[in-house]
């Protein structure tokens, strides 16, 4: 079967005994089971493999599977490395550069946190306060236009979640958002940012680590933006932290490779990453590829570990 099956991981950590059970993640007793299944069923290949059959014809192995992983949590030094090193897979991680630099939590994460620590409606009803709080200010709308616009369920998250996290992603101006952010993660979770930082992140040790045993390393922006609501100068500047970043850690520049935050991006984002070397880039669509037939491999779709089974049979 001449298909490429591209999976995406987040969390992946003992859900019941962290500190926070109720963020979505990946049981880390599931992703054994999964990484079972896929030895079973499918035939791994490394990103150099694919960026090769993209540019020098490498012919891929029958049912061809790629494992990604995205935004550099401490989970994937911790728990997922070393499954992937003793099992000689080759995983790629994919580095938003300013958590990992700088020991700030992203705003993605953020989000993440505050949900897994509260339930929705109070923070629904913080936020009705806060909009009321900066009502005055350029581009604010009042509650009403932002939930009808926002709250679209999807196949994973429910109407409020969705309307909590588009909220305080992108449709908020930026210093409003992040104003309104951090009062709801200090309110919410409560922990000093640098700290929480230095626990969710893996830092360069890490990945030059990872790197050493065959593990690819790919990026992912530097602020974690949704690429496709910057200016193409905001883009520019997002894409070329990122290649500074991996040029500093070691990464081959014949293999840089891309990831979308959010899956975001627009012909601007892929003309800039062509011009900077990246050979390939990776979106949140879910499909599979053929691999016989002409792909863009700047859009290159992915599955969600969910699409996928959990167990070795």
């Amino acid at each position: 079967m001449s298909r490429l099956t591209v999976v995406m991981y987040h969390y992946v950590r003992d859900l019941s005994n962290s500190r926070y059970p109720k963020i979505k993640g990946l049981d880390f007793s599931l992703f054994i089971g999964q990484i079972k299944y896929l030895l079973k069923n499918y035939s791994f290949i490394k990103m150099e493999d694919l960026i090769d059959s993209i540019y020098n014809n490498k012919q891929l192995p029958s049912n061809a599977v790629l494992l990604t992983f995205d935004d550099a949590y401490i989970d994937h030094y911790l728990n997922v490395f070393p499954v992937l090193d003793y099992y000689q897979i080759q995983g790629s991680f994919f580095a938003p550069v300013k958590a990992i630099t700088e020991h700030e939590v992203l705003d993605v994460n953020k989000v993440h946190f505050i949900l897994a620590s509260a339930n929705e409606k109070d923070i629904i009803d913080m936020i009705k306060g806060l909009l009321l709080e900066i009502k005055n200010e350029p581009g604010i709308y009042g509650f009403s236009h932002y939930y009808e616009t926002l709250a679209k369920p999807t196949r994973f998250d429910s109407k409020d979640v969705i309307f909590i996290k588009r909220l305080l992603q992108h449709a908020l101006p930026k210093a409003s958002r992040e104003k309104t952010v951090n009062e709801l993660f200090e309110k919410f979770v409560g922990i000093e940012e640098s700290t929480f930082s230095r626990e969710l992140y893996m830092n360069e040790y890490h990945y030059k680590t990872m790197l050493k045993h065959g593990m690819h390393i790919g990026g992912h922006g530097y602020d974690h933006y949704w690429m496709d609501k910057l200016t193409k100068e905001a883009q520019t500047s997002e894409v070329l932290k990122t290649k500074n970043f991996l040029s500093a850690l070691g990464v081959d520049e014949d293999y840089y490779s891309y990831c979308y935050p959010y899956g975001s991006h627009n012909n601007d984002t892929i003309n800039i990453l062509k011009s900077n070397g990246f050979k390939c880039a990776f979106t949140t669509d879910v499909n599979t590829i053929n691999i016989k037939e002409n792909y863009n491999q700047f859009t290159i779709p992915r599955l969600d570990t969910n699409d996928l089974p959990k167990g070795e049979h």
